[in-house]
């Protein structure tokens, strides 16, 4: 499916979703079923759409491997559809890090799965989340976990996954597809979108930046980049290119938030601005989370050093 199919479809099934909603039915209207779609980039690496974090998929003569595994609904809709696949058991799964939307389909793949891969700090990131929301019962965690690097060879292709420190948490990693040259890099990546800066779970815009920096630095500058959530206008895979503007619009964000402190101005009024001056691909009508990075920005700035 295309994105302008994509974008199509959608468009269609909201619309059909209002038009069902009248004020005489008995029941609300149920939620119209997620769009989903696999797409193959090149040596049986490709990406999975659906609802929540782009999930990654390696499907080979002799290994199957997935990257997150977003919702239940959607992770079983991968799982039935994952191209190649057939009925065998897949070979790992690896989460990015701890966000149920990267996570919470990890009990439908658990029963078919040889083993769930995470960084070290994502179990308990998980659970601590889970028990603030109340959803511990329903937690499928890592089993397999690594403080520092995981790689194995599944069959034609070597998958590294790699801990640069904290940065959108303390507990995210970049998955590296070597001979496919497919770099996976799930939530510290947000393509042209006021991201998500989770501080509780050890968020860091500074460390961001320079984790963004260093994969620049590290990994290929043709390598396919799939990230974690986009911008429909844009999508979710790019380059070199979509990591050092959203390095710049971190940068930004500090730089505007250190600016307004010199200028004397409170937080809540530091946290009104509506969108930040200067990303205008970023631009979303309000509620936004853009007042949300800005108070993560002023609380990093003022921090006392302990």
């Amino acid at each position: 499916m295309n994105r302008r199919d994509f974008l199509l479809r959608s468009s269609l099934m909201v619309t059909a979703g209002l038009l069902s909603r009248s004020p005489l039915a008995a029941q609300p209207a149920p939620a119209a079923p997620p769009v989903t779609a696999f797409h193959a980039l090149r040596r049986g690496v490709g990406y999975f759409t659906g609802r929540g974090g782009t999930i990654g998929w390696l499907v080979n003569n002799h290994a199957v491997l997935a990257v997150d595994t977003q919702f239940p609904d959607t992770a079983a809709a991968c799982l039935a559809g994952l191209p190649g696949r057939g009925d065998r058991m897949v070979d790992a799964v690896i989460n990015t890090h701890h966000h149920g939307d990267h996570t919470s389909g990890n009990g439908v793949f658990r029963p078919v799965a040889k083993t769930i891969v995470a960084h070290a700090n994502v179990p308990r990131l998980q659970l601590a989340a889970a028990e603030r929301a109340g959803t511990v019962e329903r937690q499928v965690f890592a089993n397999e976990t690594f403080p520092e690097v995981w790689r194995r060879e599944l069959g034609d292709e070597i998958v590294t996954a790699q801990y640069h420190g904290p940065a959108h948490t303390s507990g995210d990693v970049i998955v590296h597809f070597e001979r496919a040259n497919v770099v996976h890099m799930g939530d510290l990546m947000f393509n042209r979108l006021y991201p998500v800066i989770d501080r509780p779970s050890g968020a860091s815009i500074r460390k961001w930046i320079g984790v963004l920096e260093e994969t620049v630095q590290t990994y290929p500058a043709d390598a396919i980049y799939i990230f974690g959530h986009g911008n429909p206008a844009f999508g979710v895979t790019g380059g070199h290119a979509e990591l050092l503007v959203f390095r710049d619009y971190l940068g930004g964000l500090l730089a505007h938030v250190e600016k307004e402190i010199a200028a004397g101005k409170e937080k809540s009024e530091i946290v009104a601005l509506e969108n930040l001056p200067g990303f205008p691909e970023f631009h979303a009508p309000l509620p936004n989370r853009l007042g949300i990075n800005l108070s993560v920005a002023y609380d990093e700035l003022t921090e006392k050093a302990g």
